[in-house]
């Protein structure tokens, strides 16, 4: 999926422009009417590809712990947010536990000054403390300033994917290795962990029959 960026990474952090403490907040189900609109229209004004309520949904319904918004304390409006999600990748032999940011996205106005960076963190930090093995994220070729945030926190390049956006752009996938295969195996906690995901993203589902994520 796409993600967007500070196109000002190189400039200082200046913290003392931002209007007062900034709050980050964990996305919950109960804010979805004041805030899941403004997070779908700041959104799509970076995308590559559009994206319909149902993906939004898809995400904040299952991993909303794992979704963040950066308020402006003055009134509460939204200024950057990040939404991933955690699971299960069986594709690698043997498996691993990943964790994905699908979408990433700063305000204009509020660009440069380390709020997309405090979100990519916080996501991370919450993936990290349930046993996640790695983070990917998928991000233009061309988004220079984006490829250098997550490559200054230390994802690296793992594959080019031609042609992977509707637009025609190709993409790079970065990796963030959080464990080592020896780590994760050595773990006694990690298959407890998992099937506590696994348990929690079944209650979320059935949690939200009567909305219907796809409705």
């Amino acid at each position: 999926m796409a993600s967007s960026e500070d196109n000002t990474m190189e400039t200082t952090i200046r913290m003392a422009e931002l209007p007062g403490e900034l709050q980050f907040v964990q996305y919950q189900h109960a804010l979805e009417s004041q805030y899941l609109p403004a997070i779908r229209a700041l959104i799509s004004k970076d995308l590559s590809e559009p994206y319909s309520i149902y993906v939004y949904r898809y995400f904040l319904y299952q991993w909303a712990h794992l979704c963040y918004m950066a308020l402006n304390p003055a009134d509460d409006s939204l200024m950057g947010v990040i939404i991933c999600k955690l699971e299960q990748h069986t594709s690698h032999s043997p498996s691993t536990y990943r964790g994905y940011i699908a979408m990433l996205a700063v305000s204009s106005a509020w660009r440069g000054r380390g709020i997309a960076t405090a979100l990519v963190r916080r996501a991370v930090d919450a993936m990290a403390a349930r046993r996640a093995d790695e983070v990917v994220l998928e991000t233009e070729e061309t988004n220079l300033p984006a490829m250098r945030l997550y490559e200054r926190l230390g994802f690296l390049r793992s594959k080019k994917l031609h042609r992977y956006y509707l637009n025609g752009n190709s993409a790079y996938r970065l990796v963030l290795l959080l464990r080592s295969p020896e780590d994760q195996y050595q773990d006694p906690g990690r298959e407890q962990e998992q099937e506590k995901e696994q348990r929690r993203l079944k209650e979320a589902l059935d949690g939200n029959e009567g909305v219907g994520v796809f409705d």
